[in-house]
């Protein structure tokens, strides 16, 4: 798939955008670079591949590099609340916006 300058300026029209046209040229080789990837990666024969739910899946030595998942801030809830207009229960408190 390849785009040209009008299709480019269709786009911006419909996203509202006022580009120039310096712009569209440099955006017209960027799409076209991205689709010019897409093609290339359709291109791999895949088939009896399977599909892996983490990229490092099909490393088994090496393990996810995640923090650990503890409380590293205080609890301040009634510090940021105080400038709040209502409060219940430690819960913000906000108009009803749907009826």
């Amino acid at each position: 798939m390849s785009l040209n300058l009008s299709d480019i300026g269709r786009i911006a029209h419909l996203a509202r955008l006022d580009m120039p046209p310096a712009q569209a040229e440099r955006m017209l080789a960027q799409l076209n670079g991205f689709f010019d990837v897409v093609e290339q990666m359709k291109a791999v024969d895949t088939a009896g591949v399977e599909p892996l739910a983490h990229p490092t899946a099909v490393i088994d030595h090496v393990s996810l590099r995640l923090r650990p998942d503890v409380a590293s801030e205080p609890n301040q809830r009634e510090a940021n609340q105080r400038s709040a207009p209502a409060v219940e229960r430690g819960l913000f408190l906000v108009p009803k916006v749907i009826e």
